[in-house]
């Protein structure tokens, strides 16, 4: 298979650019520095189609070593045919390669196998070519062996059929065929295993859809109730025509003597062999389908919780809900250092709320808290109402919000916490975590696995390994098209820093430590085990404020200074008026083209730098939308059919958005309530952190559920 050939027409990219990129991925470059900073060798391909690009690249390459080995191991049995080679060689995939294999893989023991140490082969053979002029009993006869345990003409011709009967599974056209049928006319069916199986499974207990047209999230929910064993699941599809092609491609002549025994046995081998390993594999193919899709949702829900907008200089005061334990309380500084923690008991069964209000009242004034960040856990209800009581005695105008706080008992609990606060309990760090990620959502979330920071569906029940693969890729794009501070940033954040290992990233911090901060980014090259090769691939995304050098506050890659300083002249600036001056570009198109030209530089990093020396330091976060700040509180009761609320996008999933109202409960937008037009997936028209306008279309209080809609706001 020619990989450059099948990448350019898998990605409808150009063959210069496929082979470019092989090049930069096998010389040890990461996706982000490649999306950077190598435009114009890529034609300005951006992280998203690289992932793609270097995931499938990585699958064609494991693909062409198994046919080498596969190719290697049937020609060492004597048995590889140039037809045989040709077809392995051009397989597509893994499993046409496996379906080729099938028939020399060595195998455990198979009723077939015992058949031919028995010695029945020839007879099996006979029947096969359907050369038989008398019946099959006859030929039989020479082939009862009792020491061989063929003790009868029955036990011949039935060991006879079993290997025929694997010959006919091993087929890999008739697999492959079958496959695809089943797949395209198979019904999933399920049912209740038990009585009384567990009601979240309900509208499974009896229930089928086509294997071709089911949803992901239905597979993965069905999957789950089956691991639970709480549901039966089978494909169930009609077998007729499979049995007429089988027929047709077995029965080659009109013999009285076999006709009915190949039946018999196409009946067997499918039954038998066919179905189950096909049933399993277009499971195992719906399951994986499902898998990619619920990753793809979750990777671009977590960007954009990962890329919400710091609150910046601001103290914060975090609270983590309880109820008999207390709620935690932490107060950081608008720099995120800790100045003062303790509990407070205003929740059941203690109801301590006055004592709690002085507790607060005290520390906001102590420490000029501007913010309150209130974990959406257990007792975040109570807690909310408790501190908007309590903002209504304050004179200071204080705002509150609610945040998600899915992993920060994960964080508080590792440990990184434990080096980071080794003298505060597991409730006190995850206040501090409630209070950060309001100032700084990506540095604190970066702390965390990111299948624990809940903006995904079933993710403990997908593939873990492709699962971490692709949300840190997420995270890892996501830090370096921010930036991070070099001076501030801790480990954990330094780490998905392009190039850079944890072992570096704690080296970085130590060096830190010792010689008070990095004045250039030069100083990095001094820091151990940090050498030429990943300083390029981790420099340009490192800033420094208040440095020697006023592009290392900027994207500009230190490879471009050079050409970076004749933009700025030619601009009619020096470099130190990046530190204080707003820097003009009033250049046509043409003018840009030429100015490349003249400077012998590709358009594409030209632009880039232009961009990074008008906004030196930008944060790109700062474009997306403001979390909702909040100074009253919604009770479910409060919330009736028809009144209009702002909420945040809380979480997508394939079914509708659930979203933030400013009431204890997320409420649901349902897929078809979002807009007037048909469409797929809630990602179409929403992203995470969104801020709408809603219409409450119905409100169930026992179920404490609430209805949205976003297209009748409009």
């Amino acid at each position: 298979m020619d990989i450059v050939l099948k990448l350019t027409k898998e990605l409808e990219i150009n063959k210069w650019q496929v082979e470019s990129v092989i090049k930069l991925i096998d010389e040890g470059n990461t996706i982000p520095f490649i999306s950077r900073y190598r435009k114009e060798m890529t034609g300005s391909l951006n992280d998203e189609v690289l992932r793609k690009f270097d995931e499938r690249l990585k699958y064609l390459r494991n693909l062409e070593d198994r046919k080498i080995q596969v190719i290697k191991i049937i020609d060492e049995q004597g048995k590889l045919t140039d037809e045989l080679k040709a077809s392995i060689e051009v397989a597509e995939t893994l499993v046409e390669v496996e379906d080729l294999y099938r028939p020399y893989k060595q195998k455990r023991q198979t009723r077939a196998t015992k058949a031919i140490e028995r010695g029945l082969e020839p007879l099996a053979e006979f029947i096969w070519l359907q050369e038989i002029d008398k019946p099959v009993e006859e030929y039989a006869k020479d082939f009862i062996n009792e020491e061989k345990g063929v003790n009868t003409v029955e036990d011949a011709v039935s060991g006879a059929m079993d290997i025929l009967a694997e010959r006919i599974a091993d087929n890999p056209e008739y697999r492959k065929w079958i496959r695809g049928y089943i797949f395209r006319n198979g019904i999933l069916v399920t049912k209740a295993t038990k009585e009384d199986s567990e009601k979240v499974y309900e509208m499974y207990f009896e229930y089928s859809e086509s294997c071709s047209s089911i949803p992901g999230h239905r597979i993965l929910a069905i999957n789950r109730g089956e691991n639970e064993k709480q549901l039966s699941v089978k494909i169930d599809v009609d077998t007729t025509r499979i049995y007429e092609i089988l027929q047709m491609n077995v029965i080659k002549k009109d013999n009285i003597y076999t006709n009915n025994l190949l039946k018999q046995v196409v009946e067997d081998a499918y039954k038998r062999l066919v179905f189950p390993s096909v049933e399993r594999e277009i499971r195992s193919e719906l399951t994986e389908k499902a898998e990619d899709g619920a990753i793809v949702v979750f990777a671009k829900n977590l960007k954009q919780i990962l890329m919400q907008p710091p609150i910046v200089g601001k103290n914060v005061l975090g609270l983590d809900p309880a109820y008999r334990t207390g709620c935690k309380i932490s107060v950081v500084d608008n720099t995120g250092k800790v100045l003062d923690t303790t509990v407070i008991y205003p929740t059941p069964p203690q109801n301590k709320i006055e004592e709690s209000k002085e507790v607060l009242k005290k520390l906001i004034k102590k420490y000029d808290v501007d913010v309150i960040s209130i974990g959406n856990g257990t007792a975040s209800r109570e807690s909310e109402q408790f501190i908007v009581n309590l903002l209504k005695e304050i004179d200071k105008t204080i705002y509150y919000v609610i945040v998600n706080e899915a992993g920060a008992s994960v964080y508080s609990a590792s440990e990184l916490a434990t080096k980071e606060f080794p003298n505060f309990d597991v409730g006190q760090r995850s206040a501090v975590s409630i209070a950060r990620r309001l100032q700084d959502p990506l540095s604190e979330l970066v702390k965390i696995d990111p299948k624990s920071i809940g903006v995904g569906q079933y993710q403990h029940d997908m593939n873990q390994k492709k699962l971490k693969e692709n949300l840190s890729a997420v995270v890892e794009d996501t830090v370096n098209n921010v930036g991070v501070d070099l001076n501030t940033a801790s480990v954990p954040l330094l780490r998905y820093v392009s190039g850079i290992s944890e072992q570096i990233a704690n080296n970085i911090v130590e060096y830190r430590e010792e010689n008070s901060k990095f004045k250039s980014r030069k100083e990095l090259l001094k820091v151990k085990k940090l050498g030429g090769k990943t300083y390029e691939q981790c420099a340009g995304f490192l800033r420094i404020s208040n440095g020697e050098n006023a592009f290392d506050n900027t994207g500009i890659h230190p490879e471009s200074y050079k050409n970076a300083e004749l933009i700025v002249k030619k601009l009619g600036y020096k470099v130190n008026d990046l530190k204080n001056t707003q820097i003009k570009v009033d250049l046509s198109k043409d003018e840009k083209e030429n100015l490349a030209k003249e400077i012998d530089i590709g358009l594409p990093t030209l632009l880039d730098i232009i961009s990074d020396l008008q906004k030196p330091g930008r944060d790109p976060r700062e474009d997306m939308p403001k979390p909702i700040l909040r100074s009253d509180v919604l009770d479910t009761k409060d919330v009736k059919e028809g009144m209009r609320l702002n909420g945040t996008v809380r979480n997508l999933v394939d079914f509708g958005a659930f979203i933030d109202i400013g009431v204890h409960q997320d409420g649901l937008v349902h897929i078809s309530e979002i807009t007037d037009r048909h469409i797929k997936h809630p990602m179409e028209i929403l992203s995470v952190g969104d801020i709408v306008e809603v219409v409450v279309i119905g409100v169930d209080e026992a179920r404490n559920r609430i209805n949205l809609s976003i297209k009748k706001a409009k």
